[in-house]
């Protein structure tokens, strides 16, 4: 594995740097919380580009980490102070902070929830005073927005969604609509809410995959073993790993031989031997021994470290898309209160009409331009369509993801466990020399009690057939190579092929079985009583069962389906035969990302990624989409943008006609919405309607969208 261009981006365990650049400038590193989306992180680098002495910024929303290059005599101070004035938290790299309560963690939505809440207990105990207790409650609520879009303004970005609901609601206000100001303001929290509580989901996937090498190892010093933090160990020194533990660096093998579950990185599940000199990654399991290794990588440098850099590269590389609330504030937002604010004023001074009329007029219209029906129609859509899709078993993670999915050309998948079941099975049984049961037989008593993923396969393809097993009399496991022992008084081994007696398997008929199977992509033992070879078992993955039918719908539809394994070429290439598909096989988690790029590159929509294991996350993050399996691993789950929760592959086609159907939904409801806002803005100038027709286009627009997103319910429900 080759190194990662940004070295610098090390693991969350690292202190914060602050290392000299060329004589010049100093790096930083920090800790960002509250940030919810994407969009918060181009807010937080837009206000840092405008301060003095920040040479350069980059923000990583995906592991809330904040990199400053700054001039050699800034005060970083200056960073925690900007940061903090527009609504975020920054902390020291190494800091450790606590889970905050769900009070704390969403207050604004909870401070709006419980003074409506009052209001509405207040209104229906006291109704005089209910119309009070609303504006009250409202004004409260209005603060936080208002102190936001202030301290956005400062910074530079002056019509925000925050701006947008504080004028909004503020007009509302003012004309006495409280109880609607209030629902304003209620509703958007709300969606703020569930949107932060997506972005720390993924973020929780990230922090797991730092979790994955251990804080501590084994050094051993003149023959003497030390137990010491993961940071303190340096290349050239020697370190041991017992059976069971992870490897935290990258190291080669100094031991004679051992085994490992290099699944971490691989995604295979079949554990791998490796010999003496031979280099294992940081994050691996050892298996059967203990093991001693030569420390490789530098502290923040090792597999898993690069790892989480290529998927912050990854977030940064593919664009974020902006909300389309946001995109539409910045204009529609200063051009309503420009608009309100030359019917307020021209009329009275211009043409000698009265100030209060048209300061109603110009309000009047300040409301009914309040977007609620716009506000509403994307998400009311959105929700339903994603509501439609987890009643199938898909799980799409928000609106960004459902929209893209509709411009998928490529699917690109991982083979074992995506398109495979994941774990082996038995496929060939060649019985040379006894009878195929007697075979299976002796083959699965000697492997009772293993834990080898090609052991268990044995022991249940045994039990499929009935055959009762006998306890070995002896057994002695070679490592990395086999198992020895006595069954029924017969001296029996299973070894793999390169490790039987060459002049045994210079047998042609041996030989040749053999060769036979392993070109189908199986995995072989040969079962042998001393040295004369009894038969063959060969084991491979099998193909989900959805898996051709899912390839051929996908087809129909124009969308072309490709292969991206850690497997050899042979095993490979007999999947990707029985699909018809293209493949790419023996790819590290870097080969896979160059990989999702080049298919960027050669295809003009978008490139989904389709994995289930953490050496998919870089590709899954990469890829204009990601797609994880419901049984994968916790990091590929959350770092992608869906997952099929019950593994049926054939829903993906059905994934994307749901999102074509979203967008034609979509486009309807911004249609009404703008048509109604317009029609009315319209008669209010004209004296034709006035605040009574402002709330009802207002409740009416949001309703008529409402109803037209849940069309999708209806239509897209899958059976």
């Amino acid at each position: 594995m080759t190194d990662c261009a940004v070295k610098q981006c090390c693991s969350s365990k690292q202190p914060m740097q602050n290392t000299p650049i060329n004589g010049k400038f100093t790096n930083h590193k920090f800790l960002i919380r509250g940030m919810d989306c994407a969009s918060c992180a181009i807010k937080i680098q837009n206000a840092l580009a405008n301060v003095a002495k920040v040479k350069h910024v980059r923000v990583a929303f995906a592991t809330e980490r904040l990199f400053v290059s700054l001039d050699e005599d800034a005060d970083p101070s200056l960073i925690r102070e900007t940061v903090e004035s527009i609504g975020f938290t920054l902390l020291d790299a190494n800091a450790k902070e606590e889970e905050k309560p769900f009070w704390k963690a969403y207050s604004t939505f909870v401070l709006l929830a419980s003074l409506m809440a009052i209001s509405i207990i207040v209104m229906l105990l006291f109704p005089s005073m209910g119309e009070q207790t609303f504006f009250i409650a409202t004004a409260i609520g209005t603060l936080p927005f208002a102190k936001k879009s202030f301290n956005q303004m400062k910074s530079g970005t002056w019509f925000g969604i925050e701006t947008l609901m504080t004028v909004a609601a503020l007009g509302a206000l003012f004309l006495g609509e409280n109880i609607e100001a209030g629902l304003v303001l209620l509703l958007f929290s709300l969606g703020e809410m569930l949107e932060g509580f997506a972005g720390r989901k993924a973020r929780a996937g990230i922090k797991s995959l730092m979790q994955l090498t251990p804080d501590t190892v084994t050094r051993i010093v003149d023959g003497k073993r030390e137990k010491i933090q993961v940071e303190f160990v340096i290349p050239g020194e020697v370190i041991e790993v017992l059976p069971g533990d992870r490897i935290p660096v990258d190291a080669t093998i100094q031991s004679s031989i051992g085994t490992f579950d290099e699944s971490a990185l691989t995604g295979e599940s079949i554990p791998v031997n490796r010999k003496k000199d031979e280099k294992v990654m940081a994050g691996c399991m050892v298996i059967d021994k203990p093991v001693t290794l030569v420390v490789e990588s530098e502290p923040g440098n090792n597999a898993i470290d690069r790892i989480i850099t290529l998927i912050e590269e990854a977030e940064e590389s593919r664009a974020p898309i902006a909300r389309m609330v946001d995109k539409f504030s910045s204009w529609y937002t200063p051009l309503v209160m420009a608009i309100a604010a030359l019917v307020m004023v021209v009329p009275p001074l211009f043409m000698g009409a009265e100030w209060m009329p048209w300061v109603y007029k110009a309000l009047t219209l300040l409301l009914i331009a309040c977007p609620c029906a716009l506000v509403v129609s994307i998400p009311a859509a959105v929700t339903s369509a994603l509501t439609s899709a987890s009643r199938s078993g898909a799980l799409i993670k928000g609106g960004a993801a459902l929209e893209q999915l509709k411009n998928v050309k490529v699917l690109a998948f991982d083979k074992t466990g995506t398109l495979t079941q994941g774990k082996p099975k038995v496929t060939t049984i060649i019985s040379l020399a006894e009878d195929r049961n007697e075979l299976l037989k002796l083959a699965a008593s000697l492997e009772q009690g293993s834990s080898h993923p090609l052991a268990k396969a044995i022991i249940e393809h045994s039990k499929e057939y009935g055959i009762d097993l006998v306890e070995p009399e002896t057994i002695k496991v070679i490592n990395g190579r086999g198992i020895i022992g006595k069954v029924d008084n017969r001296e029996i081994s299973i070894l793999a092929p390169r490790y039987v007696h060459s002049f045994i398997m210079g047998m042609n008929e041996l030989k040749e079985a053999v060769e036979e199977i392993e070109s189908q992509g199986n995995t072989v033992v040969v079962i042998l009583e001393g040295m004369a070879p009894l038969g063959i078992i060969g084991m491979a993955d099998t193909l989900r069962e959805d898996a051709v039918d899912a390839i051929n719908d996908l087809k129909k539809m124009g969308i072309r389906s490709v292969m991206l394994t850690g497997d050899n070429r042979r095993a490979a290439a007999s999947i990707a035969g029985r699909l018809s598909i293209d493949y790419k096989a023996e790819l590290l988690p870097e080969d896979k990302v160059k990989a999702i790029q080049d298919l960027q590159l050669q295809n003009s929509g978008a490139v989904a990624m389709v994995g289930d294991g953490i050496n998919d996350a870089p590709a899954l993050k990469m890829a204009e989409l990601g797609i994880a399996m419901g049984r994968g691993s916790d990091v590929a789950l959350e770092t992608a943008d869906a997952a099929l929760t019950h593994e049926k592959l054939v829903k993906l086609p059905v994934m994307i006609k749901l999102s074509q159907k979203t967008a034609k939904i979509t486009r309807q409801n911004i249609a009404l919405a703008l048509g109604i806002n317009s029609f009315f803005l319209i008669t209010t100038l004209f004296g034709v309607t006035g605040l009574m027709a402002a709330v009802l286009s207002d409740a009416g627009g949001t309703l008529l969208v409402t109803l037209n997103a849940l069309r999708l319910m209806k239509q897209m429900k899958i059976e």
